[in-house]
């Protein structure tokens, strides 16, 4: 079994989260780099929508709200300003990660 394959839900979508975080962040300067870290950024947050609105997820469902209205943000956020992104719009989507990562594996210890 790879390590991947011994994460929980939780655990995986916290490590997408922050591996997508450090791809945008290191594709700051070169824009094809940075047009693949949106797209998947992307693509991890709608991944996460699907997630959190099923109903059997067992999250509160102003958490769910919540993450849903990310996803949303990050979506109009990216097809926005596409590869031309500010810096700072990247650093808030790195932010944005970077704390949900965090939350998903805190409540993870909660659930554990």
């Amino acid at each position: 079994m790879t390590e991947a394959e011994q994460l929980s839900l939780t655990e995986e979508n916290a490590f997408s989260l922050s591996q997508v975080a450090i791809q945008l962040d290191q594709a700051r300067e070169d824009s094809n780099a940075l047009a693949s870290a949106l797209e998947r950024n992307m693509e991890v947050w709608v991944a996460l929508r699907i997630m959190v609105s099923k109903s059997g997820e067992a999250l509160q469902q102003q958490t769910r709200d919540n993450l849903i209205r990310l996803s949303q943000f990050v979506a109009e956020t990216t097809m926005k300003y596409g590869a031309e992104i500010p810096s700072e719009v990247v650093d808030t989507l790195i932010n944005i990660n970077l704390q949900i990562s965090e939350g998903f594996l805190e409540s993870g210890k909660a659930r554990g």
